[in-house]
């Protein structure tokens, strides 16, 4: 044999392995899910983790052919979710997706694992981000600024009880978020000449405790914070703000079960949302070059149900405002 054939021989032979590895399929994308309730209960639970799998198909990820994901749910006990998050990193999954305490909990487990925030209140100012242009880190995703979202729901409440002189604002027991909504609050309820009763609880057993002290305090009205926790139970907040008496408003889930008034954001939207930054990662992006997302869309929803249970009437120019009335 000659040396040109030898040659042609030899590259052939080194060329097989890699025409063997192009023809191997791709592994699977693996992605871990982290949610803080029940995968069956509403709102937080299997609604928004099923957004987040539709938004993953419509960018032609298919469970079973190239995607995987491993799920985790904490059931509502969120002492659970550092383990949870553990659990996910120990298996090596290429990104976790999760939100709300979540993050932190994921964030704990792993500094090299991507995460992708569905959606986080107050992202930088809580730490998790150095920025929205430039995140830096292992996470990136979505955020809202509740401090805001709080104070506009006390403005809406006071346009349709303009009497309202104290209102009761229902906080989540160590959120990250409760010091800059009481000061965003504090600044427009001076403005309103409203007081504010914040009361701060662990979860739905002290709902009951919650409600006694604003009736002590005499108060006219109730905010109500995002988290899981409330969402998940929205029709029981609903029923007992309507039992006292209490114009009530909270996140857009609250409204469609029983609350008054709702203004805040699709979550929906974003945990669809949340399908486009695990893609850009899964493709090479890294977390900390991909911008955190702002939420801008925002839509306040009214229920007369509700406003003619507790005797309201609301003004002509508000219901004209509202992109959706439930009747």
């Amino acid at each position: 044999m000659n040396r040109r054939a030898v040659i042609l021989a030899l590259g052939g032979a080194a060329a097989w392995p890699l025409a063997a590895r192009a023809l191997e399929p791709q592994r699977p994308a693996r992605i871990g899910y982290l949610g803080l309730t029940s995968p069956t209960q509403h709102g937080y639970g299997g609604r928004y983790s099923d957004e987040f799998r539709a938004g993953l198909r419509d960018l032609g990820y298919v469970e079973g052919r190239n995607l995987h994901i491993e799920f985790r749910f904490a059931e509502g006990d969120e002492v659970r979710l550092p383990g949870l998050a553990a659990e996910l990193a120990a298996l090596d999954v290429d990104v976790i997706v999760t939100y709300a305490t979540g993050v932190a909990a994921a964030r704990g487990a792993t500094a090299t694992i991507p995460i992708v925030m569905a959606t986080y209140a107050d992202a930088v100012g809580a730490g998790m981000v150095a920025s929205l242009s430039h995140p830096g880190g292992n996470i990136t995703g979505s955020t809202f600024f509740l401090p805001e979202l709080m104070a506009k729901r006390l403005e809406l409440l006071k346009e349709v009880v303009p009497t309202l002189t104290r209102a009761g604002v229902l906080l989540m027991r160590g959120h990250a978020a409760n010091a800059s909504v009481r000061e965003v609050m504090g600044i427009t309820a001076e403005a309103l000449r409203v007081g504010l009763q914040p009361t701060e609880v662990a979860g739905p057993a002290e709902f009951e405790r919650a409600f006694a002290a604003w009736a002590d305090q005499q108060a006219g009205a109730l905010v109500v914070q995002d988290h899981a926790h409330f969402l998940a139970n929205a029709d029981a907040i609903a029923a007992l703000a309507v039992k006292h008496r209490l114009p009530s408003s909270g996140p857009l889930e609250f409204a469609v079960n029983g609350g008054f008034i709702a203004y805040g954001v699709n979550f929906s939207e974003l945990f669809r949302r949340a399908a486009a930054f695990v893609d850009k990662i899964l493709k090479g992006t890294k977390p900390r070059d991909i911008p955190v997302e702002q939420a801008t869309r925002f839509k306040v929803i009214l229920n007369l149900q509700t406003a003619k249970a507790l005797g309201l009437d609301v003004p002509p120019a508000f219901l004209a405002r509202a992109d959706e009335v439930i009747e």
